[in-house]
């Protein structure tokens, strides 16, 4: 039986139940979620990240599309407040869009400000991050939202190489990692590519999600429903 986390979202985990699979997000795996712009890809990042903080899992997130005062208010939007976490320091943000649009920020113990155009400085980051939430879970989340902001600044070659580095870290520290993609915004053969790199995929087209759990064996167990983005976040199944 695979190990799964509880993704924190109404009706998820009921329809990832199969005879390998006890449902939910599965444990110490990188997961890609992608689908057409404004889907909900943010939303489920975001309430996977907040329930995990309320399980006392930490969480080390890559902010690439906002920076942390629209995460925070993007947050806020659904009554996940995130303040707390972060002056605890479960919550450890790497901030890679504030600098490029010219907020004045400083860098604190769990709040680092890097730049998109930088993928070197992220992963430096990603190493300190990754090391300070292990230290306070075996087992912690992490979100990178979106891969889509690597793209636009840096050659796509260059995005896969970072990518399979990041991934390669949140899988040998045992965390278990989301990452987000709208599709089209990279070349077509660019784009297999990076949908190969995971080990299981979430694919939102605004009404209906599709999944696959990849398990050691390559045996793939697809699960399909639809869903929907309430005032407290994102429903899967009849509501």
């Amino acid at each position: 039986m695979i190990e799964v986390i509880e993704s924190g979202i109404p009706g998820f985990d009921e329809i990832t139940v199969s005879e390998s699979i006890s449902g939910g997000i599965p444990k110490n795996g990188t997961t890609l979620i992608y689908g057409p712009p404004k889907t909900g890809k943010t939303i489920f990042c975001n309430q996977f990240t907040y329930h995990g903080l309320t399980k006392e899992e930490p969480c080390l997130y890559i902010t690439l599309d906002y920076g942390i005062k629209q995460l925070k208010s993007n947050m806020m939007d659904f009554q996940w407040l995130i303040q707390n976490y972060i002056q605890n320091q479960s919550l450890y943000i790497i901030d890679g869009i504030s600098k490029l649009s010219g907020a004045k920020l400083d860098d604190t113990n769990n709040y680092k400000i890097s730049s998109a155009n930088n993928p070197a400085d992220i992963m430096v980051k990603v190493g300190i991050g990754t090391r300070s939430v292990y230290k306070k879970s075996k087992h912690f989340r992490s979100i990178l939202d979106s891969i889509n902001t690597f793209i636009e600044f840096n050659p796509e070659q260059m995005v896969i190489r970072v990518l399979k580095a990041y991934l390669r870290r949140i899988s040998e520290a045992g965390g278990t990692g989301i990452i987000a993609y709208t599709e089209g915004v990279a070349d077509p053969e660019t784009e297999n590519v990076l949908k190969s790199l995971f080990d299981h995929t979430i694919r939102l087209d605004g009404e209906n999600l599709l999944i696959e759990y990849t398990l050691e064996d390559y045996d793939v167990h697809t699960f399909e429903s639809s869903y929907k983005i309430t005032d407290k976040g994102f429903v899967v199944g009849k509501i």
